[in-house]
Formats: structure tokens, C-alpha cells, sequence
């Protein structure tokens, strides 16, 4: 900065001002800056301006799988968002492991950022631990942290499950296979918890045999589909509680050498870009993916812009229920 202080004839202060923006400079003296900063190949250290200015402009984001074309979409957003408003993202993926995930939110509270904004990968007593004392505002997304104190922007998973379970149930299914997400995240119990009451108000026993952990995977949906279709009495629906694992149950009925919707009917969470030209087209639960990145954007530029604690504010959004061609009416004998 000396060195261009030098080439322009100007003081450093003003040189500073100039890149910084931290005080008017005039049109002529800026220009003389601007050139004297080409001609030496001047870059601003934005670890010194971070140290300085007590900003890094800079936000973190940690998701659960970046495979997911849900947390992609919502990444996009998030991204589009924050640069808009002068930000940049660091983003990590957690693949779904708690102690990774511990890692990567010291790593980025290291590098200083301004905001984190997580899907987290459960385990909420170890997130709560690890979030608990800083002062770094954040937001969670997809997945609620029990007692954290923080910002978060979620879908009603129980409400949208027990619509979808409820139209499974009105085509006359009564033996409905679950294939579940992770229980130790708010997001697998939340879903689970929709099913369960979908049949208790249509009078269906709730039964465990029905019920298989795919931990939010299509290898270990298929895994778990595949224990369903063995039964003497297989389920004549499944409902998968996300989108890789609706793909890891379409993969298994074709193996077991069934057809959807002719033998199985299936429904999914998340609607998801091939979502209606897959054959069958599939029945899905599409959440408002713009919406949850826009505001969870919008919640975190609000914290760091003003980190005086105040209530945390939970905003809950509404999935909406895509009926295609993958359920149909039960044939009953006559």
C-alpha cells in the first residue's frame, strides 16, 4: 500500500480509503490510484483487512450431503443471495457424520467467518457443546438443534408426511412400508412422526416391521426396501422419507422384479428436477427450496448485521404434495 501510496503521489491513508471504501476520495485522486495499483500488481491481504476491519464478509455453510440434490438447490440460493449483498461462502460437507461435522465448524469459526448457516448431521448434544460460547451468529436449516439458541428455517416435515401418507391411505392402501432418514436428526423423527399419525387417524395399526432405516442413502434404502419385499405380507405402498432414498427404492422393486405403480405404489420427500420425467413419474412432496435459501440468506445478513441477542426466530414453511403417476388405487379381489 506504501508502494502505491508512492506511485500515485497520494498519502497511505487516502490509498486506503480508496480501496476500502472507508472515505471519499475524488475522482481524479482514485483514478491515479486505481492506475498505480495496476501498474505495481497490488492485492489487498484480506486476512489483515479481516483483522482490522473485524469482518471477513465472509459466511459458512455446512450441509449434512452435498449429493443431495435438495441441499444443492438450496446451496445455490444461499450462494446467489449472499453475493448479492458483498459475501462470499465457504462450504463444507459434513456426508452425514457428527465428528466430521465438529471439525469443519472449527475450522471455518478459525478462519473467522461471520455467520454459519448448518444442516446439521444430528447428534444435537455435540452441536449444541460445540456452538454453545461463541459468538457467531447462526442459522440452522432443514434440521432443528434441540435448546440451541439459533435462527433456523425448516419445512413442517410432519404436517407434509401425514398429507402424503393420508393420500396413500385414500387410494386404499393399508399395508404402507416407511423407509426412514436418520432418527438421530429432528428431520428423520419429525417425518416418522407424520407417518405414524396418518395412520393413527385412519384407524391403522402402526407397525415397526414396516418400518426401515435408510439413513437419508439410496444403497441403504434399497437395503431396507428390499427387507420389506421379502414379507409374506409386503406392503403394497412405500413412502421414502427423501429423495436418494426414493431412488434406492424405485432400484430395489425393479430388482425384486415388481412393478411400481402396478405391484408397489410409491411416494417420496423431496421433489427433485427428474422427478416427473422418471418412469413412473414420482409422487413427491416438493419443498420451497428458494424460499428456505432466501430467508435463511436473509436471517444471517440480519444477525451479523445487528448481533444484540434477541429471541431466536424459527420460520416453519410448508412442503406441497406432487400427485403423479407412481400411486395408484389398490386392486382388491373381488
Amino acid at each position: 500500500m506504501l508502494d502505491v501510496a508512492v506511485a500515485a503521489g497520494v498519502s497511505v491513508a487516502t490509498v486506503s480509503a480508496a480501496v476500502n471504501g472507508t472515505a471519499p476520495v475524488s475522482k481524479k485522486l482514485r483514478e491515479r490510484i486505481e492506475q498505480a495499483i495496476q501498474e505495481i500488481g497490488y492485492k489487498r491481504n484480506a486476512v489483515a483487512r479481516s483483522l482490522k476491519m473485524g469482518t471477513t464478509t465472509t459466511v459458512g455453510l455446512v450441509v449434512a450431503d452435498i449429493t443431495n440434490p435438495f441441499f444443492t438447490d438450496v446451496v445455490a440460493v444461499i450462494q446467489d443471495v449472499l453475493h448479492r449483498a458483498g459475501y462470499a461462502v465457504m462450504l463444507c460437507c459434513t456426508d452425514e457424520s457428527a465428528s466430521l461435522q465438529e471439525e469443519q465448524i472449527s475450522l471455518l469459526l478459525d478462519r473467522m467467518v461471520d455467520g454459519l448457516i448448518i444442516a446439521a448431521a444430528g447428534d444435537d448434544d455435540g452441536l449444541r457443546r460445540h456452538l454453545r460460547g461463541t459468538n457467531t451468529p447462526v442459522v440452522l436449516i432443514d434440521r432443528l438443534c434441540h435448546d440451541l439458541d439459533a435462527d433456523a428455517v425448516v419445512v413442517d416435515n410432519e404436517d407434509a408426511v401425514k398429507s402424503a401418507t393420508k393420500y396413500i391411505i385414500d387410494l386404499g392402501h393399508r399395508n404402507i412400508g416407511y423407509i426412514s432418514g436418520s432418527l438421530s436428526t429432528s428431520t428423520g423423527r419429525d417425518r416418522l412422526a407424520g407417518y405414524r399419525a396418518a395412520l393413527q387417524e385412519a384407524g391403522i395399526e402402526y407397525g415397526d416391521e414396516f418400518v426401515r432405516l435408510g439413513n437419508f442413502r439410496a444403497k441403504d434404502a434399497y437395503t431396507a426396501t428390499m427387507q420389506l419385499l421379502t414379507r409374506p405380507d409386503r406392503p403394497s405402498a412405500i413412502f421414502a422419507a427423501n429423495n436418494l432414498m426414493v431412488i434406492g427404492v424405485m432400484k430395489a422393486i425393479r430388482d425384486a422384479g415388481l412393478d411400481c405403480p402396478g405391484d408397489i405404489s410409491v411416494a417420496g420427500f423431496d421433489d427433485f428436477p427428474w422427478a416427473d420425467v422418471f418412469q413412473p413419474n414420482l409422487t413427491t412432496i416438493a419443498q420451497p427450496v428458494q424460499a428456505i435459501g432466501e430467508q435463511a440468506a436473509e436471517l444471517i445478513l440480519s444477525r451479523v448485521a445487528d448481533k444484540k441477542r434477541r429471541e431466536p426466530r424459527h420460520i416453519v414453511l410448508k412442503g406441497r404434495l406432487m400427485i403423479r403417476e407412481s400411486c395408484r388405487p389398490i386392486m382388491r379381489p373381488r
